[in-house]
């Protein structure tokens, strides 16, 4: 899914209320205090990580829902930082009081990964390769250990640990936000009771194992790059852009990509006449794109493209083998028309988990814009995921 990234700022959220939650929220940020050694044993000497929450914990502190982000989102999930924002957090529509996510009951976190693409906005706080290294006082670029999505995860539960959470209630997150999920799942199944899984991922395949990495060499073609050694230099925008662009339409379905359907980008300019002439479509992905890399950090998109190419459940050989060591109830929610995580994998998620003796539930979204319906359509699931969590 995309948030800054791409489309969503055009679609808008379907078959659901047109009003969000109400409440303003504030980015904290949480200080590991020690170095953190990574799954693939570099060391990280300081790590700190934006995170918010929305509601209560509750003394016995098991009231809490993990909100893991998607590939170029952020712990905004809902709320705005201050009267007058424009653009709410992506799951607005299904937090507050009466909502699936319900503010009266749950006590909702949301936390920045590491090596967050958004690293530029101003907002967002993660350590990725745009952070000082302490033992050189510049940026690290490429120096930065590879991280993976179990590394967050840890992350995660050195932050609830301080929080007082001692068991989620559910982990709720979409895209790689579910990969998040699935590892909280598998990897300390004494603390999770449910996982709720939007346009899911359990298992990266070599066909998107080979889109994943074109992502990233959209970035390092572009002459700027330097090998990640650009911080203070020109950025390699055209590059990134380039990359966003193609995380776009990787996210979108044909007929959300038919709003302009074959119209040309200038109505005197037939493309037809010249090959600078466009079609509006590949017009308006490139000027979203371009608007995004203004904020996007281009090493920390390569590094979070490979943290999901070396996601696997529990860190396990095989789909079978990871979903083996999960114990929550589960709710898989696809959408029908996407074409990044299509709905046929996760039925063989969901036969898997059943046939081991989870308890799963399986509910399909409906809408045109592919995955990106898990943020424009997610309302359609509403009382599926309020009856899930509340039972």
């Amino acid at each position: 899914m995309v948030q800054k990234t791409g489309s969503h700022k055009a679609v808008r959220a379907a078959d659901g209320p047109r009003s969000g939650y109400a409440g303003l929220v504030e980015k904290r940020i949480f200080e590991l205090g020690t170095p953190y050694v990574t799954v693939g044993g570099g060391t990280i000497k300081q790590v700190r990580v934006g995170y918010e929450t929305i509601g209560q914990l509750n003394a016995a502190g098991d009231n809490a829902i993990l909100v893991p982000h998607y590939f170029s989102g952020t712990s905004h999930f809902a709320g705005r930082y201050r009267p007058g924002d424009t653009l709410p957090g992506y799951w607005d529509l299904i937090v507050g009081p009466g909502k699936p996510l319900d503010t009266d009951k749950f006590f909702l976190i949301g936390v920045d990964t590491l090596a967050n693409v958004n690293a530029l906005d101003g907002i967002t706080v993660t350590t990725g390769p745009a952070s000082i290294d302490p033992d050189t006082g510049r940026p690290y670029g490429m120096r930065f250990p590879q991280v993976q999505i179990r590394d967050s995860v840890n992350i995660q539960k050195a932050l609830l640990d301080t929080l007082g959470v001692n068991r989620l209630h559910a982990v709720v997150g979409a895209s790689m936000g579910s990969m998040q999920g699935y590892e909280w799942a598998a990897v300390h199944p004494e603390r999770v009771d449910r996982l709720v899984a939007v346009v899911p991922c359990a298992w990266v395949d070599a066909y998107t194992l080979a889109r994943t990495r074109d992502l990233c060499a959209a970035v390092m073609l572009d002459p700027n790059w330097s090998h990640g050694d650009y911080y203070g230099k020109a950025r390699p925008l055209n590059g990134l852009a380039l990359a966003l662009r193609i995380l776009t339409w990787l996210s979108m379905a044909p007929p959300g990509c038919d709003i302009y359907g074959r119209q040309w980008a200038d109505p005197t300019k037939d493309p037809a006449a010249s090959m600078d002439h466009a079609y509006a479509i590949s017009v308006y992905l490139a000027s979203l794109a371009a608007a995004s890399a203004q904020v996007v950090d281009a090493n920390s998109l390569i590094y979070t493209a490979r943290a999901n190419e070396l996601f696997s459940v529990g860190g396990a050989p095989g789909l079978e083998e990871g979903l083996k060591r999960i114990k929550a109830r589960v709710l898989l929610i696809p959408a029908k028309n996407d074409r990044l995580f299509p709905p046929e994998q996760t039925r063989k998620v969901r036969d898997i988990l059943r046939e081991q003796g989870n308890e799963v539930e399986y509910f399909e979204l409906d809408g045109p814009f592919g995955h990106l319906d898990g943020a424009t359509s997610i309302a359609q699931a509403g009382a599926v995921m309020a009856r899930f969590l509340g039972s």
